[in-house]
């Protein structure tokens, strides 16, 4: 029944629309739909959508003028079509006009070229039109189709704070192609997400059903959605495994020196929120000598991740077989309970993180470097260096921090990172001696911050946040 008075009523707004011109002008009306597509049954949610796309002149079917296809996955080129279609309405009155320009080729080259010549893309699609188009590549195309000042920010604050955060549209990163117009789309109410979590699935290929939805939102405002993610600003429910990113890349047999490819290992064991690693090499291969420095290696990658809380490593290995599984661990907790304290770390960090959005200490429009500079201010004035710590005082984990705001260097940078990460920043630590510190990626710049020595003057020196790497070392010399 929901369903059902949804539809009615995205139906009357529809035809409001179209029968009293409301869009006349820039979206006029150029025939009435009867039911043409026989795949398109009224009780479907995209059956207005589709109607008005067929009204607009946007589509004329799939492969026979009485299907519609709507579950079928869409080409580069059907999109460029259709985003060609929508441009030339608004420009011209008619959706055909802008392409008759350059008539020839094949029967979507008119439409790619009416595009470029509007800026609304350049030559990134030549040699894939015929590929099925990505959701990333659709919302490049159709956050490119119409003028900006078409439409309005409505959902620019949510979005923001909910992509900084990584609460919500989690599957896209800096890293995503067309990253920002697929925020743009978001932003604007033309996407709403495919979950609770507002995912994209940017590498997907999208149905014909869906592509009509959103064009039918960029035509008529009163179609868009206003967003009203829940905690925008939380990262409640947080867990370690979701601060480390993996390619899904294991390498089985990496050499001790294979910085890079331990590395990738230790990511993927953790990102699967895992603490073993199972590698195996030619039988034989091993020596005692090798298994040693793969021990070390690992135990020294590990330390990159200082908030996941593991320091120990056990290891079980066949020099005959050539198998080795590491196992690891913290020599400050039971190994019953590491867990239960890896979680009651998260969910102190997460306190204070929603703290600092909910009372406005952190906004959207900081930069990561201001963000970066809040929690080190944090963190100095909420905690102070345990000097009777022993090797194994609970002052070495982030734990500590947050519930006793006791702490060496290690639980200082701990639980900055932790709260780094849970900010999106990608961050690691550095070493030199008996001492570790943080090096953040701010803004694309990477610094050197030493919560530790930023919190020994009795005020916070903010000598030590946003050093050099020569300023840093330099301290050792």
């Amino acid at each position: 029944m929901k369903r059902s008075l949804l539809t009615f009523a995205l139906a009357l707004t529809l035809l409001s629309l179209l029968g009293h011109g409301a869009a006349a002008g820039s979206f006029p009306a150029v025939r009435s739909y009867t039911g043409q597509f026989s795949d398109v049954p009224r009780s479907t949610w995209y059956y207005e959508n589709v109607a008005a796309l067929y009204e607009l002149g946007l589509t004329n079917g799939q492969g026979s003028a009485s299907r519609f296809a709507p579950d079928q996955e869409m080409t580069v080129a059907e999109v460029l079509t259709i985003a060609a279609r929508l441009r030339s309405l608004f420009e011209y009155g008619d959706s055909e006009a802008g392409a008759e320009k350059y008539a020839g080729g094949d029967w979507y080259q008119p439409y790619a070229a009416y595009l470029q010549s509007a800026g609304v893309t350049g030559t990134e699609f030549n040699g894939v039109y015929r590929q099925p188009a990505t959701r990333a590549q659709t919302a490049h195309i159709l956050a490119n189709t119409l003028p900006q000042d078409q439409f309005s920010p409505m959902n620019q604050e949510i979005v923001a704070a909910g992509y900084a955060n990584r609460c919500y549209i989690r599957d896209v990163s800096s890293d995503t192609p067309y990253e920002n117009d697929i925020l743009t789309l978001y932003s604007w109410g033309i996407l709403s997400g495919m979950d609770r979590t507002g995912a994209f699935r940017p590498a997907d290929s999208i149905p014909r059903s869906q592509v009509a939805a959103m064009v039918t939102r960029m035509i008529y405002p009163e179609l868009r959605v206003r967003l009203e993610w829940e905690s925008a600003y939380s990262r409640a429910g947080t867990d370690m495994a979701d601060l480390v990113s993996s390619d899904g890349t294991f390498f089985h047999s990496p050499a001790p020196e294979d910085t890079e490819e331990i590395d990738a290992d230790i990511r993927y064991m953790l990102s699967e929120g895992n603490r073993f690693i199972t590698l195996q090499y030619p039988a034989g291969e091993l020596s005692s000598t090798a298994i040693n420095e793969l021990l070390e290696a690992f135990l020294y990658g590990v330390r990159g991740y200082v908030e996941q809380t593991y320091n120990a490593l056990k290891c079980s290995y066949s020099t005959r077989a050539g198998s080795v599984t590491f196992t690891f661990s913290s020599s400050l907790y039971p190994e019953d309970e590491i867990e239960s304290y890896r979680t009651a770390t998260m969910d102190c960090a997460v306190q204070v993180h929603d703290q600092m959005w909910a009372e406005g200490i952190i906004t959207p429009a900081m930069s990561d470097y201001d963000k970066a500079k809040v929690y080190f201010t944090w963190i100095c004035e909420n905690c102070q260096y345990d000097f009777s710590s022993t090797e194994t005082s609970m002052s070495h984990t982030g734990y500590s921090v947050f519930t006793e705001g006791l702490a060496v260097c290690d639980g200082y940078t701990a639980a900055y990172n932790l709260l780094l990460k849970l900010e999106g920043i990608p961050c690691s630590t550095v070493s030199r001696g008996n001492h570790i510190w943080t090096v953040a990626e701010l803004d694309g710049v990477s610094y050197h911050i030493d919560a530790t020595w930023g919190d020994q003057t009795g005020s916070v020196a903010y000598r030590f946040f946003g050093m050099t790497e020569a300023d840093a070392l330099a301290r050792f010399d």
